[in-house]
């Protein structure tokens, strides 16, 4: 044991050595396999992986369907760039990918989600010729410049990376638990327009339709509705970040079909391709076209493995009744969530949509104060006990949990039991 033991000490003080302190792994975990929801250490020992790459692996790791299509492809065209000569795997999932979005769409792909919003904020100005873009606190929407300065969060993106691209606003996000309401949101809305942006002059709003690491909080209906509405009137390009929302993780393929809008643009990462490097804009055809030839691309966008690996990740929607799995557990979860809610003060709230759930950790349920060292303490009990989650919310003290929608009813009692010992011990 002690010879195995080392080798994860090794590998830690190499990583140590030779990458830089940005970048954070939440566990001191090294992975030498994975499958499904289930991940193994190099000494062996195995982890249910409730954090899936952060929500990159909705249809769980290794899927089968997955590597076989990837396999297949490493055979005809690893890569050639779709600037240069085009490739059936990126024009099929385009069709796809369009037709699940609604009727006249048409998409563009990349490489990460943060290229993803940029290209739908060049898209956006491009086709309204205005500048302004308002976003929300709590939204994250990547780690380049743009990205970080639409991300409506100060620690740890901000630091002093600053100046920030101009012509960005924030408002608030409706938040029932801290007591911002929908018309709150609204009214910050129209204080936007009537002393920093005017709305002839706003290019974009964009809003995740539930925030991911801002706190896995979810946009009520009426909000979404009422956005639309507002966008529709003043010629705004409506961007539905669907990044970690997209491809059942809230219960239906994207989130913003829960509110029955049709959004202007939608970005997509993460889970789109099983674990491979993809991303999207998918939008109406009016507004993604507004580009002149060359303004959109990439070397590595749309790489034909990963839009094989994507046709791959559909398939398995089509055929694998993820999405009804994936309602089953998120409802297994959620109760077995709430039943510990009542047993420990300091789980303020649990919420989520679909399988896209946490829990807020505070000091007491009274005063609601953010407590962002326990929260801590848990994700490292938990981890010693066999189970990875990681946080999330402007105070890190949000528990998220992103179990792929392959998991099965036991995992999610072995997790629930794992959960409640570590809220226990921290």
């Amino acid at each position: 044991m002690a010879e195995t033991a080392s080798k994860t000490a090794s590998l830690l003080s190499r990583r140590q050595n030779n990458i830089p302190r940005g970048i954070v792994t939440a566990h001191p975990v090294v992975a030498a396999k994975a499958n499904g929801s289930e991940l193994w250490d190099v000494e062996g020992r195995r982890y249910l992986d409730f954090v899936g790459g952060i929500g990159v692996l909705n249809i769980g790791h290794n899927h089968p369907r997955v590597v076989e299509a990837v396999k297949a492809q490493l055979d005809d065209v690893t890569h050639a760039c779709f600037q240069v000569v085009g490739y059936e795997p990126y024009i099929a999932l385009s069709e796809k990918l369009n037709g699940l979005v609604g009727d006249g769409y048409k998409s563009v792909f990349f490489t990460t989600g943060a290229e993803a919003v940029e290209n739908a904020v060049k898209i956006a100005r491009g086709y309204t010729n205005r500048p302004a873009v308002i976003a929300f606190r709590g939204g994250f929407h990547g780690r380049t410049l743009l990205g970080i300065t639409l991300t409506g969060m100060s620690q740890p993106y901000k630091q002093n990376f600053g100046p920030f691209a101009p012509e960005v606003f924030h408002i608030p996000f409706p938040n029932a638990y801290h007591g911002v309401t929908t018309e709150d949101a609204l009214a910050a809305l129209e204080e936007v327009f009537a002393t920093e942006a005017m709305p002839e002059r706003v290019a974009a709003i964009i809003i995740e339709p539930v925030q991911g690491d801002g706190g896995f909080v979810a946009a009520p209906v009426d909000f979404m509705q009422a956005l639309r509405e507002i966008t529709k009137k003043h010629g705004i390009v409506l961007i539905a970040d669907e990044i970690q929302t997209g491809f059942g993780r809230t219960g239906k393929m994207f989130g913003f079909q829960h509110s029955g809008i049709e959004p202007d643009l939608v970005t997509v990462a993460k889970s789109l391709a099983g674990g491979f490097p993809l991303s999207g804009v998918v939008g109406k055809a009016e507004i993604i076209d507004a580009p002149l030839p060359g303004g959109l691309g990439g070397t590595y966008g749309g790489n034909a493995i990963s839009c094989a690996a994507a046709l791959a990740v559909l398939e398995a929607f089509e055929q694998d009744n993820l999405l009804e799995n994936g309602r089953q557990r998120a409802t297994e979860l959620k109760a077995g969530l709430e039943s510990l809610q009542q047993k420990y003060d300091f789980v303020g709230e649990v919420r989520g949509l679909g399988f896209m759930l946490a829990m807020e950790i505070v000091k007491d349920r009274k005063s609601k104060a953010p407590d962002a060292d326990h929260t801590q303490r848990i994700l490292d009990e938990a981890c010693r006990g066999g189970l990875l989650v990681i946080k999330c919310g402007v105070q890190r003290n949000v528990v998220r949990f992103l179990a792929p929608l392959v998991t099965t009813s036991e995992q999610i009692q072995e997790a629930l039991a794992i959960v409640d010992k570590a809220l226990a011990a921290a």
